[in-house]
């Protein structure tokens, strides 16, 4: 079955504008993100302006319009870690993976964000890759983390 036949077939589950986070969600779960040429055909089926399925795949953080990297790495900016320094750290794996801070390694291996809070603040600094939170960061923890995942 090629992508569009797979959109095509989450697609006919739903009719209606209060679909419209349901069916996103479907789409994110099959394909890993939310593409601009799938949100026109979301708008389309549910015949929901293009700029509100845009404005809602675009307000909800849970929503992607880039692809992740096998590996997601989230450094956490929250006060907590942000008195620890993990700006240090953001700035650390940015040039050991060769990316910026949204971006994703040339591989796809890799993608990295800075986000709020990951709730594991006794553990300043910390990250998540993917559902694994890392805390007590270092640069050298970094670099044994990183080198295990290579």
């Amino acid at each position: 079955m090629t992508e569009w036949e797979e959109v095509e077939k989450i697609l006919r589950k739903y009719s209606t504008k209060e679909d419209l986070i349901p069916v996103l969600e479907d789409l994110q779960e099959e394909f890993g993100y939310l593409t601009e040429e799938v949100l026109e055909r979301v708008s389309k089926k549910l015949n929901v302006p293009f700029v509100t399925v845009s404005g809602v795949a675009t307000f909800y953080s849970s929503f992607r319009l880039t692809p992740r990297g096998r590996y997601h790495i989230q450094i956490c900016r929250g006060t907590a870690c942000h008195i620890f320094r993990s700006d240090r750290l953001l700035s650390y794996i940015e040039k050991k993976l060769n990316t910026k801070a949204g971006g994703i390694t040339d591989d796809g291996k890799f993608s990295l964000v800075p986000v709020n809070c990951i709730g594991a603040c006794a553990k300043a600094p910390a990250m998540m890759i993917n559902d694994k939170v890392y805390g007590n960061l270092t640069e050298e923890k970094i670099d044994k983390i990183l080198s295990e995942l290579k």
